[in-house]
């Protein structure tokens, strides 16, 4: 068993292509090498700003041999036909055998084919890996015809110490690689990876992204805490700032005060965006005039010029969004409302100004369900929601939408509410994100968001399949947790149409109570995955969402967790049981006498205790589920469910179903299609788990 080493040298890949990069390389070249007759070999891959290195372990010198068996004519054919295989096989007679196969004897001729040098096989995989090689976005470099992410500059390419001669564009695989670009440019020799790794050790690269992550890190924390600060945890720029160095120094520079006066969030953004700065706070959260770089050096002046040279472009990103501040300020956020005429929405849904008006007249009817909001604040803080968009910093940072319409909102004199209103309106934007609590924010943030997606539906702008450009989906999950997290009453069917009827007539090419309806299977697909997630079981939300009349949420997962109940007691699981054997009878009867026993009972034909006894608590149980379920007191209504169970249970002891008497038999089908009609006012109880019903 030999090693495979491959390294693929270039100018810079993109942080954001590096890891899928990796990936690829291994399943490409794994997945040729076994098409080709090798055994599935250990891997290593690592990846660096500069390098894609691939490592296989116990690989064959060699293909195995393969006998490939191929059966000919009878014993006896005609000369033609054996002719004939023999010229196909290549063989002579006596190179044949004769076999008995239990249908006749017939020849069999066997052909070994000798097993290929894995080098030649790796040689040809590895190109074709390259040529098709999945970039994202790839390029030409020079006159030549390939493509890659950036231009390649080398490849080693070694098998059990030997060099395979791959061949892309310009470059011919050799046993030589370079280390850091500027630390440890002189090319050397390797004969595995082993001395490549040590090698590349000594030449300032770090082949491990997770161990340049871990250093990174810790330089980072140690740093920031030697000054008694705290290092502002950014997951994602950590990740990128990994993949921009091959040997991770973290140096600390200083932020000139006059900038300290702009809002933090501004300073940190501008500082991530542009710069890939890590932002430092001060004890109590307040951004500190301090950052973090992480440079791909050493220098003898202990980063001491890269300091300076990082501080003084900062200094010219952080002018430009302090005048971006100065300059946004001059402007009322209340006098940039007749600018949203200028930005358009959506086409079929009008502009940004069309879609804030109707934001206002939605908020003034969500209040009704969120009780202590002010109608007057709801509809200013739904108008004022999407005024910063026309703001330089805005258009310089998008990802600051709403926040800075806050910081103008409350320079303008608005009030505190309306503003951090305006800051939330887009929350929550994915499921890492925070759910408003205060209920100003979150009726207009529901303003928004059911705004969009009554105007997409309307427009047959839904998500199909993977495709959701409009993030529907994400809207509908932020609409969900708005309303369990805050713990709201929402009847969403008439919210849904009261949003439909924002919209100018023939603006929506769809029925606003049909539109509604097609939006609440929306909301209950995308509840149904939430709650999933979340370890809800998928069968007893069926079981509810199947009776076809719940649009608050709320409620319906309050009928989910009594019905949970319920069936995690012995009643339940045993009435389960009955209810499934009532059902089955029902449905084979109906089935074979080809009609329908959903029909009144007629006591005088109960002859048998036990049907009688089961006739009166169904009535029973009829009148009081239906007064537990008017006061939505759904626990309660499990219970009474409950008492079913002694009765079904001695019915199906005592009685025979298919009696002779065909009249007293079609009155016990009868009786037994009540309890289905009983149990469905409470769940559609064949939907749960392990329950046959079909």
């Amino acid at each position: 068993m030999a090693e495979l080493l491959l390294e693929i040298l270039s100018e810079e890949i993109p942080a954001r292509m590096q890891a899928r990069a990796a990936e690829d390389l291994t399943r490409l070249v794994v997945d040729g090498l076994v098409a080709g007759g090798l055994p599935a070999p250990k891997t290593q891959t690592f990846v660096t700003p500069r390098r894609l290195v691939l490592v296989l372990e116990d690989v064959p010198l060699a293909t195995a041999a393969v006998a490939e068996e191929k059966r000919g004519p009878r014993v006896g054919a005609p000369e033609q036909a054996m002719a004939g295989f023999l010229k196909s096989t290549g063989l002579s007679l006596d190179q044949l055998e004769q076999r008995d196969t239990g249908k006749g004897v017939f020849w069999f001729a066997t052909q070994t084919s000798e097993g290929r040098p894995t080098a030649d096989l790796a040689k040809e995989v590895i190109e074709q890996a390259m040529a098709n090689f999945p970039w994202p976005k790839s390029q030409r470099w020079g006159d030549y015809a390939v493509r890659w992410v950036r231009p390649i500059t080398s490849i080693l390419c070694l098998l059990d110490g030997a060099v395979i001669p791959v061949t892309f564009g310009p470059v011919t695989a050799g046993d030589s690689t370079i280390g850091h670009r500027f630390l440890a440019p002189g090319r050397f020799r390797v004969r595995d990876f082993a001395e490549y790794r040590d090698r590349m050790s000594h030449a300032f690269v770090m082949l491990d992204a997770a161990e340049r992550r871990k250093i990174i890190m810790e330089q980072a924390e140690a740093l920031a805490k030697q000054h008694g600060l705290v290092l502002h945890q950014d997951d994602g720029l950590l990740n990128e700032v990994t993949g921009l160095v091959e040997w991770p120094t973290v140096l600390m520079g200083r932020i000139d005060d006059r900038f300290m006066s702009v809002p933090k969030e501004v300073l940190m953004t501008s500082m991530r965006t542009h710069q890939k700065y890590f932002s430092l706070l001060n004890a109590d959260g307040s951004l500190a005039p301090a950052f973090l770089v992480v440079s791909n050096m050493v220098t003898p002046d202990q980063g001491a010029a890269i300091i300076a040279g990082n501080e003084k472009v900062l200094r010219a990103r952080l002018s430009d969004a302090a005048f971006f501040w100065d300059t946004d300020r001059k402007t009322k956020l209340e006098d940039r409302l007749p600018k949203l005429a200028q930005r358009l929405f959506f086409a079929p849904l009008g502009t940004m100004a069309d879609k804030a008006q109707r934001m206002r007249e939605l908020a003034r009817y969500l209040v009704f369900y969120l009780p202590g909001v002010n109608v007057e604040d709801a509809e200013r803080a739904a108008l004022l929601a999407k005024a910063d968009l026309s703001t330089d910093m805005v258009g310089e940072f998008p990802e600051l939408q709403g926040l800075m319409g806050s910081y103008y909102a409350r320079e303008n004199g608005e009030k505190p509410d309306v503003a951090r209103a305006i800051a939330e309106h887009y929350a929550p934007q994915g499921p890492s994100d925070t759910t408003p609590t205060a209920l100003l924010s979150v009726c207009v943030a529901l303003a928004d968001k059911l705004d969009s997606l009554v105007g997409f539906f309307g427009v047959n702008e839904r998500p199909t399949g993977s495709k959701d450009p409009f993030a529907l989906r994400r809207a509908a999950i932020s609409v969900i947790r708005l309303i369990m997290d805050n713990q709201l009453r929402l009847p969403l069917f008439a919210v849904l149409q009261l949003a439909a009827a924002r919209y100018p007539t023939g603006v929506l090419l769809h029925d606003p109570k049909a539109l509604s309806n097609d939006l609440l299977e929306f909301f209950a697909d995308r509840l149904k995955v939430h709650l999933k997630e979340q370890g809800i079981r998928f069968d007893l939300l069926n079981a509810i969402f199947a009776l076809g009349d719940e649009d608050d949420i709320l409620r319906l997962l309050i009928r989910v967790e009594a019905l949970k109940t319920f069936l995690g007691g012995d009643d339940g699981a045993n009435l389960l049981i009955a209810f499934r054997r009532a059902v089955n009878i029902v449905r084979i009867e109906e089935k074979k006498d080809e009609t329908t026993y959903n029909g009144s009972v007629n006591p005088d034909l109960l002859r048998q205790d036990e049907e009688i006894a089961l006739h009166k608590v169904l009535e029973h149980v009829r009148i009081a589920t239906m007064s537990a379920l008017k006061s939505e007191d759904f626990t309660r209504a499990m219970e009474i469910l409950a008492s079913l169970r002694q009765p079904m249970d001695a019915f199906f002891e005592a009685v025979t179903v298919n009696d002779g008497d065909p009249d007293v038999r079609i009155n016990r089908l009868h009786l037994l299609s009540q309890v289905r009609e009983v149990m469905a006012e409470i769940a559609d109880f064949s939907q749960v788990e392990g329950q046959d019903l079909a």
